[in-house]
């Protein structure tokens, strides 16, 4: 390694703290070998959840992103693990919850700022390198990255472990044709530590390091079509996200970082309160909404997952704005979603009223739904 790529590969790592890095590792660009096995097996026993890059060759090789790549810069940002001000769900008013990842602005907007920043410092000292960065929904795994540079062990819980921040940490990564002195990965400190396999609330985390991704609540979350019945009740207030593996980690305690403003938790948005968002206009739900990342699905998800919140909490209170759904919101899953949630909370008034909306109802899924309702109440 020559003395020119050792003095840039210093200026870097300064110049990255004065930008608000909190963590940055250099890795090479050879293939992933042991991933590209791991992902193999992902896709044979189907349990990826469409959001990836389906090409895992580009998903492993990052000479196919960037020619004659030669090192990967990763990063990452620590983000708080507790809100200040949590306002409280009362009986009147319940509340749903956003995960952590969803707190403050969109991360992938955060991290894609400061690689930019990072690319320009580059540029500037190295007019011929070739950089392409990316963050979350890029083709390389962050975490494989992140990983192989050193900047944490990847847990049990399938999320990358720092010895400073615990998981509470957001990754992005830059390929580069630049030669640099890669760091070393850090050993394994799970251990013989087993909590976020055991309290998986629906037992995605097949084993340690292994998810099932179609059966992880982060994932079924932000799916738009009728949520399976068995995940329902699993659900709890959760509209985005699920924490989970990450609370119960014994690595995570005591971890609660503010290192950045634009990161903090506006109360009201990640902590809302249920009821209006069954009737919140596309409008407000971009305006009020729009900026965090639990938002990317858009209105749909966040509102079926707030219809099951209610029905978890057992909310009366809930069961006119339900009817109201039910008589006339235009999505068959909204529809049915709050028939299913009527049964679950109502009482002998609502059994008439969806026995009533049966009787007009056209769309099967909801007829479905209904008569799950229905029997519910008469039990």
């Amino acid at each position: 390694m020559n003395e020119e790529n050792i003095k840039l590969k210093e200026e870097i790592i300064a110049y990255s703290k004065q930008i608000g890095i909190d963590k940055i590792g250099f890795a090479s660009a050879g293939v992933f070998t042991g991933l590209k096995e791991r992902l193999i097996t992902q896709q044979e026993l189907n349990y990826q959840s469409g959001f990836e890059e389906p090409d895992i060759e580009k998903r492993t090789t990052p000479e196919l992103l960037v020619p004659k790549a030669k090192s990967i810069i990763a990063i990452a940002l620590a983000y708080p693990s507790k809100m200040k001000d949590a306002p409280r769900s009362t009986r009147e008013d319940r509340r749903g919850i956003f995960c952590r990842a969803s707190w403050g602005i969109d991360y992938h907007d955060i991290l894609r700022e400061k690689l930019s920043l990072l690319e320009a410092f580059i540029k500037e000292k190295r007019p011929d390198a070739l950089m392409k960065s990316m963050v979350d929904t890029g083709e390389l795994s962050d975490r494989a990255v992140a990983e192989r540079a050193g900047i944490g062990w990847s847990g049990k819980n399938c999320a990358i472990i720092t010895p400073e921040f615990g998981s509470y940490v957001y990754l992005g990564e830059m390929i580069t044709t630049l030669p640099f002195e890669p760091d070393t990965p850090l050993e394994d400190n799970c251990g013989s530590c087993n909590k976020c396999v055991e309290v998986c609330p629906t037992g995605a985390l097949v084993q340690g390091g292994q998810l099932d991704s179609n059966k992880c609540i982060a994932f079924l979350t932000q799916t738009k079509g009728f949520l399976a019945e068995e995940y329902r009740t699993k659900l709890g207030n959760r509209l985005y996200g699920c924490d989970t593996c990450q609370t119960v980690c014994p690595e995570n305690k005591g971890i609660d970082f503010h290192l950045h403003p634009e990161m903090e938790a506006d109360p009201e948005i990640v902590k809302p309160k249920l009821k209006p968002l069954l009737t919140i206009t596309n409008r407000e739900f971009k305006e009020n909404f729009g900026k965090i990342s639990g938002s990317w699905r858009g209105k749909k998800p966040i509102q079926r997952n707030a219809i099951i919140a209610l029905a978890h909490y057992k909310d009366i209170t809930s069961i006119p704005d339900l009817l109201n759904l039910l008589k006339n919101d235009p999505r068959p899953v909204i529809r049915g979603t709050a028939a299913w949630a009527v049964g679950k909370i109502g009482d002998k008034e609502a059994l008439e009223s969806l026995q009533n909306y049966k009787a007009t109802e056209k769309d099967p899924e909801v007829l479905k739904e209904l008569e799950k309702g229905i029997s519910m109440l008469m039990e």
